[in-house]
């Protein structure tokens, strides 16, 4: 099978591109800037970025599917004076401009990589997202990423094109950056932390995981025309990943049992608010649709990722 790959170079597309070819199909990456790390197998192709006026006709000429994993991504500090127009502009007009294409050119299947802030930012404990339950996105992000599931939706139903849509939780595993890194980082310092009281409830989804899905929905039949949520199938509170992440470090986890409450009072007075409801709140999802429809199970215990992404962590502290 011919893919198109945006996003190649990123967290999840760097890891997508060796299952990809393992499975026979061949890849060309759609990338602004030629990446000398990307495997020699890819075909890489210039592009001038995901907007509305990209040119995407050669590229997609005698390709069998799209995966889209490109865009502009949650930022928690976002300079830009119109926030939510500067999403529209990348994730939606440029990733509706790209499937237009697409399915003029042919194209079977376009898969697209959205968020699970689609459904929204917290749940109550033991009421999980659905796949196809209510949406409620609240910031820019993920409102962007509703209206473009929207757009493929009305572009499957005019032209054929069958469109597969795939919402992540948090994406932890090899490389991973942003607060995960810095939770490891606490870690293997062994730094004291008042985490010990979280009775929360999060799912995250390792890399691993969520690359198998997607290989899994670049031919399975009743992946068209169908969204998934995506996660490890194992719900764990704040207080439990870290035990859990410090083990795979072979570190100790020194975590303070104070209350949530406190916790979120003393964020909101250090203006860090956000950052203490990501770490209290709860955001569980069902993925009982993806099991049942594909016949899909993680292949990768929490456990399992937790040591592999540790065991890479540890590899960067020795270099």
């Amino acid at each position: 099978m011919q893919i198109l790959l945006t996003g190649a170079s990123g967290f999840v597309g760097s890891g997508l591109i060796v299952p990809l070819l393992e499975q026979h199909h061949s890849i060309t990456a759609a990338v602004r800037v030629f990446k000398t790390d990307l495997d020699p197998r890819v075909k890489q192709s210039i592009v001038s970025g995901l907007s509305a006026e990209q040119d995407w006709q050669m590229l997609l000429k005698d390709q069998n599917s799209v995966i889209h994993l490109a865009a502009r991504v949650h930022v928690m500090s976002d300079p830009s004076t119109d926030p939510l127009a500067e999403y529209r502009r990348v994730n939606v007009e440029g990733t509706l401009n790209l499937a237009r294409q697409a399915a003029a050119a042919g194209v079977k299947r376009f898969i697209f990589i959205s968020s699970i802030k689609v459904n929204g930012e917290s749940t109550t404990t033991g009421t999980p997202y659905t796949a196809d339950g209510p949406t409620t996105p609240t910031d820019p992000y993920g409102i962007s990423k509703k209206e473009a599931e929207q757009g493929l939706r009305a572009l499957a139903s005019e032209t054929g094109m069958e469109v597969v849509i795939i919402r992540p939780v948090l994406v932890y595993g090899p490389g991973v950056r942003a607060n995960f890194l810095s939770m490891m980082r606490w870690l293997y310092k062994g730094l004291p932390l008042p985490f010990g009281a979280i009775n929360n409830r999060r799912s995250l989804v390792a890399l691993d995981n969520l690359v198998d899905l997607i290989v899994t929905c670049t031919e399975h039949p009743a992946a068209a025309n169908q969204t998934f949520l995506v996660s490890d199938g194992e719900d764990l509170s704040t207080t439990m990943l870290l035990r859990r992440m410090a083990t795979a470090l072979g570190k100790p986890a020194r975590l303070l049992p104070v209350p949530s409450v406190l916790l979120e009072t003393g964020a909101t007075a250090l203006g860090r608010r956000a950052l203490a409801q990501r770490l209290c709140s709860s955001l569980q999802v069902d993925i009982s649709k993806t099991r049942e429809l594909l016949g899909w199970t993680p292949p990768s215990s929490v456990d399992q990722a937790l040591r592999k992404t540790g065991k890479y962590f540890l590899e960067l502290q020795t270099q």
